[in-house]
């Protein structure tokens, strides 16, 4: 893990959160596995159409990593693509695998423990929400 494997995963949230379809693509790699409580699917078509049809907000609270993985706790907003109607925070976690600078890997967790967990990260390798990340 490098301080730049953070600057990916905090970069990847800034495109997201702008609806920057074309830069979120640009930081994965081509054969990115994208899931969440729905199921894991691959590929940058995946994650255009999910870009375009979420209209979800990301903000970065806390980020943990360990070698090329980064858990990122995310206080998380959906917006209606039909009404603009926006949904309350959440508080949600993603598991994020960078390989060459690239998001190779993003599954989004209910919690910051799951995600934990899942990724084999304990929460003494936190970056705190106070340092510029990007």
């Amino acid at each position: 893990m490098t301080a730049s494997d953070v600057s990916v995963v905090a970069a990847w949230h800034d495109a997201l959160n702008h609806g920057d379809v074309d830069r979120v693509l640009a930081l994965s790699h081509p054969d990115i596995e994208v899931g969440g409580p729905r199921g894991t699917s691959r590929g940058v078509d995946v994650l255009r159409e999910w870009v375009d049809r979420a209209g979800i907000h990301m903000e970065l609270c806390r980020v943990f990593h360990r070698a090329d993985t980064v858990v990122a706790e995310q206080a998380a907003m959906w917006c209606s693509t039909d009404t603009g109607e926006a949904t309350d925070r959440q508080t949600v976690a993603s598991v994020f695998v960078v390989r060459d600078g690239r998001v190779a890997r993003v599954v989004r967790h209910p919690g910051l423990a799951d995600a934990l967990r899942a990724a084999g990260v304990d929460a003494f390798g936190a970056v705190g929400p106070e340092q510029d990340m990007v």
